[in-house]
């Protein structure tokens, strides 16, 4: 049978004529394949799932009234384009009472985003030619990354280590890359390391990008979730709004993930620049959802609640790994654990994190996310499924049980 003629007309950017070819499967695609033969192969078993990275429970019951409540007014069911006041406002004014950013000029200096992912892939289309160097970390969230590949960008991974602290190293950025750079991009508390920056590193980043002509692109999805001290925002530091902008976000600090709201503050003109996009991507979102958020966000209580549930699982996860051998070390935020892999369970022999991610879901039906670009990690997210505190330590003490005769040697 002949090949269509659709075959020769995909853009390269997604692999031109090869497109739909590629039979590499990828690393979540892998995790789902292996939890669905894990399943079938132990029949009502239950599967311990700490690779998911959303939140287990959903908003809390206030919001999803606040939501009901302006679902119903008219006034509300429209575009929304690039949003109304409501969530302006409160984002100045939770940036100033949760991070310390004080002077936010809500009309020219936020605009909401669906997420921070919809953000992240508005962004490059602002900044990148062909040509223009990205500089990100490795192990990351890829999508700046991604879209910037499709406008002839080029991307520098930045490893991060547990010798730096997980966080980059940017004198090691070469001269010849750095001459071309346009974007920096940072995210802390980090996906995937759950690592937090200091304020020290964040005024390195913006002397960096003062240095270096740089603009500083910070994704705080993670900001709001710390076990102790206060949130820390790239904004804070002196500078930093003349050199970037800040992503926030509803999706993990407020159990909101599906919701698909946030915001983006900071540097007028990159703020303006943004909006000048997002209005030829998409209509704006729902104006109940972003009141909704606007609520959330001047609640921020919600999160210190999310917060302990989190940072109580966090302490029951690394006292049971530590048992077993592994190095973990409680973050100071997030919902991820990040620890060395073993190189073998018993007669077992791991090659990569990979290997020992699949071992886990198949022998012990333990499912977490393997990182093999800076080394070979795991990826435990404490978004487990559990009931409450109580069913927590089941849970918990459920981990301990299966990997009792594991055997780890790292």
């Amino acid at each position: 049978m002949s090949e269509s003629h659709l075959q020769n007309l995909f853009a390269e950017r997604i692999g031109g004529a090869r497109y739909g070819k590629d039979t590499a499967i990828y690393k979540f695609e892998k995790i789902k394949r292996a939890k669905r033969a894990a399943l079938a192969a132990n029949p009502g078993g239950e599967l311990i799932d700490m690779g998911v990275g959303e939140p287990d429970e959903m908003a809390f019951p206030e919001v999803v009234e606040q939501l009901c409540l302006e679902a119903k007014k008219p006034e509300n069911r429209g575009y929304s384009d690039n949003g109304d006041e409501a969530l302006k406002q409160s984002a100045a004014r939770y940036m100033e009472r949760v991070c310390g950013v004080k002077g936010i000029d809500p009309t020219i200096e936020v605009l909401h985003s669906i997420g921070s992912k919809a953000a992240l892939s508005i962004l490059p289309a602002c900044f990148i030619n062909p040509g223009d160097v990205v500089l990100m970390t490795t192990p990351g969230y890829p999508v700046f990354g991604t879209h910037s590949k499709y406008y002839g960008g080029e991307v520098h991974n930045m490893p991060l280590t547990p010798e730096n602290h997980f966080l980059p190293d940017l004198d090691a950025v070469p001269a010849d890359r750095l001459k071309r750079a346009k974007v920096l991009v940072i995210n802390y508390p980090n996906n995937p390391t759950g690592a937090s920056a200091t304020p020290e590193f964040f005024k390195r980043v913006v002397d960096f990008a003062h240095k270096h002509k740089l603009i500083v692109i910070s994704d705080a999805a993670y900001a709001a979730l710390v076990f102790e001290g206060k949130p820390q925002s790239f904004l804070a530091t002196p500078g930093a709004k003349e050199v970037g902008i800040e992503l926030h976000s509803t999706s993990k600090s407020f159990n909101m993930t599906g919701w698909r709201c946030g915001f983006v503050t900071g540097n007028p003109l990159l703020v303006k620049a943004y909006g000048d996009v997002k209005d030829n991507t998409d209509s704006g979102q729902f104006l109940a959802v972003q009141h909704a958020a606007a609520y959330c966000f001047d609640h921020p209580g919600i999160t210190e609640k999310i917060a302990a549930k989190y940072s109580r699982r966090m302490d029951l996860l690394v006292a049971a790994l530590n048992q077993f051998g592994f190095e973990a070390k409680k973050p100071k935020g997030s919902f991820f654990l990040y620890v060395r892999a073993p190189k073998r369970a018993g007669s077992t022999a791991f090659a990569k994190a990979e290997d020992a991610s699949q071992w886990l879901i198949t022998q012990k039906l333990i499912s977490t996310v393997p990182w093999d670009d800076a080394g070979a990690f795991l990826r435990f997210s404490v978004t487990f499924s559990a009931k409450n505190a109580e069913d927590e330590k089941r849970v918990v003490a459920e981990i301990s049980k299966r990997l009792a005769d594991a055997k780890f040697e790292f």
